[in-house]
């Protein structure tokens, strides 16, 4: 990464985002040092260029796709006739307790919520996003992560999984709504110190409000967004803040103190599964605390 730091003209999938993410949702503590940096855009990547040159993505067309990300701790490349050798074996998956198909609910709904943690921290994180089409409905290519040479179903898109997974096409298509609504997300140049609202630009915090040491492992971080109000189409300051659980257990976030007049709400909760249109959110009633569940992301912001 970064080694077309002499020209401005050059941007790059960010491997390291991809990797650092996989590895954080599947519960690895010490990745969360690295994963701050890759939200903000990866800095200690692209110094000399912008948060633009960051290609985030958790996905390819090389790869696991989404749902297989979340439903197979192994490759299963058997049908490519090289006895399984060929394809990465370096994936960072984590199947949620069985591996491959599975009619059971529990597993099945932790799969669910590990992809739309997967989408929301990666269409929150600077840089620019980029998608694998199908996995937006969870498309799978039966644990097969090199498929290239299958020209049958196991590469196809299987559109049918637009009905099967109306939850998380609708969850998936209101987070990007709801960056394309918040400029502070897109920015062409990383941010020190406080902007016009008073407030950092982009801040990172534990389960206390500006107590964090950036440099310890942990499964529970929040950022805030501080975007200046002449940005914003109701042209007040608007605050976004991101609480990420990747604990097997719930944890209570306070929250930190916003400008008088202004009120919470949420705009997407991975634990009950729903992200909501921009202007649709739904206010929350106790400003003070908020409870994530396990292995849960939910994101606030202010009107």
């Amino acid at each position: 990464m970064g080694d077309f730091s002499e020209s401005t003209h050059w941007a790059e999938w960010n491997g390291k985002y991809r990797d650092c993410l996989r590895r954080f949702l599947k519960g690895e503590a010490n990745c969360a040092p690295e994963l701050y940096n890759r939200i903000a855009g990866s800095e200690d990547l692209y110094s000399e260029r912008t948060p633009e040159a960051s290609i985030n993505f958790v996905t390819c067309h090389d790869g696991f796709t989404l749902n297989d990300l979340f439903s197979y701790n192994t490759k299963h490349n058997e049908e490519n006739g090289e006895d399984n050798r060929d394809g990465s074996n370096d994936n960072a998956s984590w199947n949620c307790g069985v591996e491959g198909e599975t009619e059971d609910p529990e597993i099945l709904k932790l799969r669910q919520r590990q992809m739309k943690n997967a989408m929301a921290l990666l269409l929150i994180s600077r840089g620019v996003p980029m998608l694998l089409s199908g996995d937006e409905f969870a498309n799978t290519q039966f644990g097969n992560n090199n498929a290239y040479c299958q020209d049958n179903e196991i590469s196809y898109l299987d559109w049918s999984g637009l009905e099967k997974h109306k939850e998380l096409f609708a969850f998936v298509k209101n987070m990007i709504r709801f960056r394309q609504a918040h400029p502070v997300f897109r920015v062409d140049q990383y941010s020190h110190g406080k902007n016009k609202t008073g407030y950092p630009e982009l801040s990172f915090h534990g389960l206390t409000p500006w107590r964090l040491n950036r440099s310890e492992p942990t499964l529970t971080f929040a950022c805030l967004y501080a975007e200046e109000g002449e940005k914003t189409t109701s042209g007040q300051d608007c605050f976004i803040y991101v609480m990420v659980n990747s604990h097997w257990e719930a944890h209570t976030y306070e929250l930190p103190i916003i400008p008088a007049g202004l009120r919470w709400h949420v705009a997407a909760d991975t634990t009950q599964g729903v992200a909501y249109a921009p202007g649709e959110e739904v206010l929350l009633e106790e400003d003070g605390k908020v409870e994530v569940g396990p292995r849960s992301v939910v994101i606030l912001v202010t009107a």
